[in-house]
């Protein structure tokens, strides 16, 4: 019985392997899913048990300058991919509507192929996020959307370029590779350091650039269910592609509301600390902690009640003796 359902996995898979491109078959990890399964599966592995147990001891690491080269390599690389996008179809022959995938070895077909799975291939280098995150113990930045995120989007795009690399369902990896050349851009500014953090007051509007990211490719999709005929050769991406930008509204919604509208994720402070720049927030001394107000030109506002006090005893009392 055993090997019946083996033998039926086997078709199974055979079947579903047989409609993929065969034109990328000779990209890196493109023969099947195992190799991307298993990246993502030790991705996982780290960042939610290995690496806090590696960590748990140990002080956090700076790394400064490889995010900073990180960052800003990811920023050259999503600018190359939108324009790759852009001349393999969107900036020249598409119509941005119905545009059918082209399985053609024409060079502008072949064109689209090679920044489809450069996209695919950004997306499993964009894993070093949460790695970055886990050695510097920011175990705050590790939530569950930024782990869903980053981990359903190359699998999901593993099978996207595999079936129909090109067409309207590539409109939304053009997109998203806009976004992160803003996004990564921010990160490799906050990298470098306390100089730039006057640059960086645009921070919240990193999430809102997020939803209409969001917002943009949803209503791209729609239009498929408004036409009276469309060729597009794999209308199930259409529709997982409509949920996807719907359902990841919603949760980048909800972080917004989290972190923006009730103050959840603004930055804090302990007492010793100073800031510079501009920064959202309130002043509240209390326990020896405050968060960041207003502008705060390299003073540090709001001071621990307890030092505060003790200070303001020690002087008196230095006047009494004196008395």
């Amino acid at each position: 019985m055993l090997q019946d359902i083996g033998s039926q996995i086997m078709e199974v898979y055979d079947y579903v392997m047989a409609g993929t491109d065969p034109r990328l078959k000779v990209y890196p990890m493109m023969q099947n899913p195992v190799y991307m399964s298993a990246i993502l599966l030790s991705y996982l592995f780290f960042v939610l048990f290995a690496g806090p147990r590696l960590m748990a001891n140990r002080k956090p690491f700076q790394l400064k300058e490889a995010m900073i080269i990180y960052n800003f390599s990811l920023v050259a690389l999503s600018v190359f991919i939108v324009y790759e996008f852009l001349m393999s179809g969107w900036a020249t022959t598409y119509t941005w509507r119905c545009d059918p995938c082209d399985y053609s070895d024409s060079p502008q077909g072949l064109r689209m192929v090679r920044v489809a799975w450069l996209f695919f291939f950004s997306k499993l280098i964009e894993l070093m996020d949460t790695v970055f995150f886990v050695l510097r113990k920011k175990h705050g930045q590790i939530t569950f959307l930024h782990i869903f995120h980053h981990s359903f989007m190359p699998w999901t795009w593993w099978w996207g370029v595999s079936y129909a690399p090109g067409g309207m369902g590539s409109f939304h990896a053009m997109v998203n590779s806009v976004v992160h050349v803003i996004m990564y851009f921010y990160y490799g500014l906050s990298a470098a350091g306390p100089r730039f953090q006057k640059f960086l007051w645009w921070k919240e509007y990193m999430t809102a650039i997020q939803l209409v990211q969001f917002v943009l490719v949803s209503l791209h999709v729609t239009q498929y269910y408004f036409m009276e005929s469309c060729d597009y050769q794999v209308p199930l991406f259409i529709h997982l592609i409509w949920v996807y930008g719907t359902f990841f509204f919603v949760l980048f919604s909800n972080f917004w509301y989290q972190a923006y509208i009730k103050g959840k994720r603004l930055p804090k402070l302990n007492s010793k600390q100073s800031h510079n720049g501009k920064t959202n927030g309130s002043t509240v001394a209390s326990n020896g902690k405050h968060a960041e107000n207003g502008t705060s030109n390299g003073t540090s506002h709001g001071t621990s009640n307890g030092v505060t006090h003790h200070e303001n005893g020690s002087a008196l009392i230095g006047k009494m003796k004196k008395a």
